[in-house]
């Protein structure tokens, strides 16, 4: 199986882009902290429930809503379906299912969509149809794709998908890698927008050209729209604009929507009916669908309306900490309502100090974890409603704590 590790041109553009800031220092350093002091205990990571019980207590968080306790969540679920008058499924055949299929697929611009328990299904059934169909099995993709990088390659181990890595980590996939590439490609999935770049997004007139090249190419073009919907404030058009040009997109539905799970892959009327035989062949046409598509459908028009205040906010709170010189942020400026942040420290150190400043300031500054550059950390922060009240100099300080106080 191909192993996908940070090349040389990788690692110097990760530098450059770290260049000039206190994360990279002229002056003599250790990368990493220096261990704790003989006879201080080493601090422990708290229990699952103490972890929950910290996040929940919190008034603000950087990473995302809290999500409601599952009691609660399937009692608003059962209220909403007694409201709206709609019963369930079976095998995925009903009234809910079915409109809420028709109501994707026609906003994002697609004749048909299919429901799907889980995006890995949803993105599998798509590459496999693409390969089945035009006998090649050379799938186009970034390397910190889904599919590599959170798929445990299955579509190279269940389907027999061939990566073809096309771009470098540090930008969105281009016309042009689709174009230079050496191999002959049967399909290209592309990532909108780019988690692990932080959101970032090819423009308007990149995206277009990725289109228009694959299809003088011949090449299927699929999207990972995990977070597609992050990405329409940023372009100003429809989603079904964003999403013409496509064969297919998968959009996520607990990803923003913050639905129980699932996922919905649109397509042609065609290619849907095949999409709807690999769900059944990978064991995901459960009988009964209905609790996590009435989660989602009660709650996709209200997700969707607050995105472009989450956005404009996201720029605003990511200028205010890039303006302290030991952080980082990425892309800059924010271009969905998520960003990167760089610093220097040691992950898990920096990790259980926003812990105990959330119990102090009862603001979640979420994760940290290792970059490929020794010494470097970096978090994902997202704005959410999650983030409540919680003003943008509070963050500002929260974040100056964290740093001078693991200094």
């Amino acid at each position: 199986m191909p192993q996908h590790r940070f090349s040389r041109s990788e690692f110097l553009s990760l530098t450059r882009l770290l260049a000039g800031t206190a994360l990279l220092s002229t002056v003599s350093q250790a990368a990493t902290p220096a261990p704790p002091k003989a006879g201080k205990p080493a601090p422990t990571w708290p229990t699952h429930a103490e972890f929950d019980a910290i996040r929940r207590a919190c008034r603000g968080s950087l990473a995302g809503k809290v999500a409601q306790d599952p009691a609660s969540e399937l009692i608003a679920v059962g209220e909403w379906m007694r409201g709206q008058g709609v019963g369930g499924d079976f095998y995925g055949q009903g009234a809910l299912i079915e409109s809420f299929e028709k109501k994707l697929a026609t906003m994002l611009g697609f004749p048909a969509g299919c429901y799907m328990p889980t995006g890995t299904m949803a993105q599998l059934s798509a590459l496999r149809i693409y390969a089945d169909a035009h006998g090649n099995r050379n799938v186009g993709l970034h390397p910190s794709s889904h599919h590599v990088l959170h798929e445990d390659s299955s579509h190279v181990v269940l389907h027999g998908l061939r990566d073809i890595i096309l771009s470098p980590w540090t930008r969105p996939l281009l016309a042009a890698d689709v174009r230079d590439s050496p191999d002959t490609l049967g399909s290209v999935s592309v990532e909108l927008p780019v988690r692990w770049l932080g959101g970032q997004l090819q423009t308007w007139e990149q995206l277009e050209e990725l289109k228009r090249t694959c299809r003088g190419k011949g090449v299927k073009l699929h999207m990972d729209g995990a977070r597609l919907w992050e990405c329409q404030p940023f372009y100003g058009r429809p989603l079904a604009d964003i999403c013409k040009g496509f064969d297919s997109v998968y959009v996520s539905l607990y990803k923003r929507i913050d639905a129980l799970g699932g996922a919905m892959l649109v397509g042609s009327e065609d290619f849907i009916r095949e999409a709807r035989v690999w769900r059944h062949r990978h064991g995901g046409n459960l009988f009964h669908h209905y609790p996590y598509v009435a989660s989602a459908a009660m709650r996709l028009d209200g997700a969707l309306k607050g995105l472009p205040a989450l956005v404009g906010r996201a720029k605003t709170l990511s200028e205010a900490l890039a303006a302290d010189p030991r952080l980082t942020v990425n892309p800059r400026p924010a271009q969905t309502n998520m960003f990167r942040l760089f610093l220097r420290g040691d992950a898990q150190a920096l990790s259980l100090r926003a812990l105990t400043l959330a119990k102090e300031s009862r603001i979640w500054l979420g994760h940290f974890g290792p970059t490929r550059v020794p010494g470097i950390v970096d978090a994902e922060l997202e704005v959410t409603e999650g983030l409540g009240d919680v003003t943008d100099a509070e963050v500002v300080q929260a974040f100056r704590r964290l740093l001078d106080e693991a200094a």
